[in-house]
C-alpha cells in the first residue's frame, strides 16, 4: 500500500499518561473522526458537524485479563493519505475503484497498535497485534452510543446459530429492548443521516454482531469458540459449548475492520464498496478461470417440466433438458442441487446421476456444471472431492448450511475458497454470514446468500415488495447477495400464497426482471422452471441480455423499504432497474448521467392491467439522450427495467 505521510496532526495533550486526542476528515472534509487514547480508546463520529456516533469505547481483552486500548501510553503516532486505483478480477459495481482515505495510526509501547481510516463514504477502524507469542482473545470491546431519536433498521436474532436471512425491522435505537441481537449489516440514523454499520476482512477470527444494551446504546457480541459441537442432521452442526475466549491466534497480526459506511442519503449507501476495499488482496495468481455468468437452478422450481417424455426428477435426463435450455438461452451454467449425492458423500453420486456424462454433455452445450453440498459432509473429504470435481468438469460448489460464524467456522470459508480455487471451482456460500470482502481475497467466492431471498416464497409471504426494496440499501451494501431471482408465475398481494412445489412470486413480472439490474450477484440465479422460461420467452430474452458483471453504479432515487431506481454500466451500455413496494408510484427519471449522445431504449415494464393481474407487461423501444428525463410508473409491487445502447 502507497502512503504518504501528511504534515500536520492535531495532539491536544501532551502528558504520557493522560489521555491524547486526535483528529481525522475524510478527503472532502465532511467527515470528521475524534480519538481519544488514555484510561481507554474511545472514537466519536460528526458528519456536517452533526454527531452521529458519540464517544465508543473500543479495545481488545486478552486471556492474561489485559485489556489493550485500556491505561495505554502511545508510543507514536502517524497520519497518512492512501490514494490507489483498485482494478477488481470480479467486478460487482465497477471495474476500476476509487481507493482514496486519509489514515490515523496510533501506536502503543504494549505493542498495540490501531488504525483509523477516513474515506469520503465512512470510516473504519482496526486493531494490529505486534506479539511474539500465540494470542487469546477473551472478548472485544465496542459500545456505540448513538444521539436519542436514532432511528434504525433492525434485523433481529434470537441467537449465533443462524442463517443470516431476516426481516429488517424500522425501530428507534431508544425502544430496542435490551439483550435484542442483530447480525450485520445493519442501519441506523442518526440526525438524519445513514451510518451502516458492518465489518471487512474476517480471518481467523469470529464475525460481530451487535446486541443492545438499551437507551440507543449498541455493543458488539461476538461467538465464543466452540468446545463441544453436535450434529443433528447432516447439515446442523450445533455448538453445545464454548471455549471462554472468541479467538486464538497469531500474536502477530491485523483484526477484521468495523466499518461505518456513512451516506446523507439513501441512494448514496448502494453505491458504497468500501466492505471490499478495506479487505485484503487478492490471494490468488492465475484467476483468468473465473468466469461469472447466469445459471439455470433445479431447486427452487422442483424440477417441474412439462411437455418431456421422462420422469422429472433427481436424474441425467431432467438435468440434459436444463443443459439444453441454458444452452439455448445463453447461460453458462446449472445447478444440480440437494438429492444428487448420496449418504452424506459429497462423492457418491445418486444411481441417477453421472455427474461426469452431464459435464461432458454441457461442455459440448457450453454450459458448466456447479454442484451443491452441505458444508460438513463437504469439510470431511474437502480435498479429495474437489480434486475428483475438477476431474469431472465440475465448474464449482454451491457450499451450504453453515449457520455460524465463530472462529472455527470462518477458517472453513477461507480453507473452502482455497481449496476451490486449487481445484478451479468457482464458490457460492448459502446459509452463510454476510459478505465481508472475501471476494476480493478469494475471487472464485463470486456470490453469497446470507439474505432472505425468493425461497421463502415456498412456504411464506415474508419476501415481498416491501422486502425487496429494503435489502439494496443494507444487506447488498456488504456484497454480493445469492437472492435467486425470476419467477415467471406472478401475483399481486391478494392473491399470493405460498406453494412449495410450483412456487410463485409477490409482485409484477417487472418487477422481477428489474431485480436483475438492482441485485448484484456475478452468479446470478434463473430461479424457475425452464418450461416457465420458454413459455415466456420474450421475458427470458430480456433477462439474458443483463450482465452480472458491472463496469459502473449509480442509485438515481431511492428510500429505504420504500423504491429505488439504480443505473449500472457494462461497457458503453447502460441498464437501470426500479423497482417499488405495495404503492404505486409515477417517478421521474432524469438521464444526465449518460455521457453525452443519443440512446435507443429497451423498456420492460408493468403492463396497464398490472395491478391486478402481476404478470402484465409490455416492452416498448425509444430514443433517449444525455439529459433527457421521462416519467415512469409502476403497479403496486412493480417495476421498470431499461436497456439503454449509443447510437452510432
Amino acid at each position: 500500500m502507497k502512503k504518504t505521510l501528511l504534515l500536520t496532526l492535531l495532539v491536544l495533550a501532551c502528558s504520557t499518561l493522560s489521555a491524547k486526542d486526535y483528529e481525522l476528515k475524510s478527503p472532502d472534509g465532511r467527515i470528521e473522526l475524534s480519538v481519544s487514547a488514555g484510561a481507554s480508546l474511545k472514537f466519536s463520529v460528526t458528519y456536517d458537524g452533526k454527531e452521529l456516533i458519540k464517544a465508543s469505547n473500543i479495545g481488545l481483552e486478552l486471556k492474561s485479563g489485559k485489556i489493550l486500548g485500556e491505561n495505554e501510553r502511545v508510543r507514536k503516532t502517524d497520519v497518512l493519505k492512501l490514494d490507489e486505483i483498485i482494478r477488481p478480477v470480479i467486478s460487482n459495481r465497477r471495474s476500476e475503484i476509487k481507493d482514496r482515505c486519509n489514515i490515523l495510526e496510533i501506536t502503543f509501547r504494549s505493542g498495540f497498535l490501531v488504525e483509523f481510516r477516513a474515506y469520503d463514504d465512512g470510516i473504519a477502524y482496526r486493531f494490529e497485534t505486534q506479539m511474539k507469542d500465540e494470542l487469546t482473545v477473551r472478548n472485544e470491546t465496542v459500545n456505540f452510543d448513538f444521539p436519542r431519536k436514532t432511528t434504525c433498521w433492525y434485523p433481529f436474532e434470537s441467537s449465533f446459530f443462524s442463517h443470516n436471512e431476516r426481516t429488517y425491522i424500522y425501530s428507534s435505537a431508544d425502544t430496542i429492548d435490551k439483550e435484542s441481537m442483530a447480525s450485520l449489516p445493519v442501519l441506523f440514523s442518526p440526525e438524519g443521516v445513514n451510518v451502516l454499520i458492518t465489518e471487512s476482512d474476517i480471518d481467523d477470527y469470529p464475525g460481530m454482531w451487535l446486541i443492545s444494551q438499551g437507551s440507543g446504546k449498541i455493543s458488539g457480541i461476538w461467538p465464543r469458540y466452540p468446545d463441544n459441537e453436535e450434529l443433528k442432521t447432516d447439515r446442523d452442526l450445533v455448538v453445545k459449548s464454548t471455549k471462554n475466549y472468541i479467538a486464538k491466534t497469531e500474536g502477530k497480526r491485523t483484526f477484521p475492520w468495523r466499518v461505518f459506511i456513512i451516506s446523507a442519503t439513501d441512494a448514496g449507501l448502494t453505491e458504497s464498496d468500501l466492505v471490499f476495499r478495506l479487505a485484503k488482496p487478492s490471494q490468488l495468481k492465475e484467476t483468468e478461470w473465473i468466469k461469472p455468468g447466469q445459471v439455470a437452478w433445479d431447486w427452487w422450481n422442483a424440477n417441474n417440466l412439462k411437455g418431456v417424455d421422462f420422469r422429472a426428477g433427481i436424474n441425467n435426463n431432467t438435468y440434459k433438458y436444463y443443459i439444453d435450455f441454458a444452452s439455448a438461452n445463453g447461460l453458462e451454467y446449472i445447478i444440480l442441487d440437494e438429492g444428487w449425492y448420496e449418504n452424506n458423500d459429497v462423492t457418491d453420486e445418486a444411481d441417477s446421476i453421472n455427474v461426469y456424462d452431464l459435464c461432458e454433455y454441457g461442455r459440448s452445450k457450453n454450459v458448466g456444471v456447479i454442484l451443491w453440498v452441505i458444508w460438513k459432509s463437504y469439510e470431511d473429504k474437502m480435498e479429495e472431492a474437489s480434486a475428483l470435481y475438477e476431474k469431472w468438469g465440475v465448474k464449482g460448489v454451491k457450499i451450504d448450511f453453515m449457520q455460524r460464524d465463530d472462529q472455527k467456522m470462518v477458517n472453513f470459508y477461507h480453507e473452502a475458497s482455497r481449496v476451490a480455487a486449487n481445484h478451479h471451482l468457482l464458490v457460492d456460500f448459502h446459509g452463510a454470514y454476510k459478505p465481508d470482502g472475501i471476494s476480493r481475497t478469494w475471487p472464485n467466492v463470486l456470490t453469497r446468500e446470507g439474505v432472505k431471498g425468493m425461497e421463502v416464497c415456498k412456504w411464506s409471504d415474508e419476501v415481498n415488495p416491501e422486502h425487496a426494496v429494503t435489502i439494496p440499501f443494507i444487506r447488498m451494501v456488504a456484497g454480493a447477495m445469492d437472492f435467486t431471482p425470476g419467477a415467471m408465475v406472478n401475483m399481486t398481494k391478494e392473491n399470493f400464497s405460498p406453494k412449495f412445489t410450483q412456487p410463485e412470486s409477490q409482485g409484477t413480472r417487472a418487477h422481477q426482471v428489474a431485480m436483475y439490474v438492482v441485485y448484484e450477484s456475478p452468479l446470478q440465479m434463473l430461479a424457475d422452471s425452464p418450461t416457465n422460461y420458454m413459455r415466456e420467452q420474450e421475458t427470458t430474452d430480456y433477462i439474458t441480455k443483463i450482465p452480472v458483471v458491472w463496469d459502473d453504479i449509480k442509485c438515481l432515487d431511492g428510500k429505504v423499504g420504500d423504491y429505488i431506481i439504480l443505473a449500472r454500466r457494462s461497457g458503453k451500455d447502460w441498464f437501470i432497474g426500479a423497482m417499488t413496494d405495495w404503492e404505486e408510484r409515477t417517478l421521474d427519471l432524469d438521464f444526465t448521467f449518460l455521457p453525452e449522445g443519443n440512446y435507443k431504449m429497451e423498456i420492460f415494464e408493468d403492463g396497464i392491467n398490472a395491478d391486478r393481474n402481476a404478470s402484465d407487461y409490455r416492452i416498448t423501444e425509444s430514443e433517449m439522450r444525455s439529459g433527457g428525463r421521462t416519467r415512469i410508473h409502476m403497479a403496486p409491487g412493480g417495476g421498470w427495467a431499461a436497456r439503454l445502447t449509443p447510437l452510432q
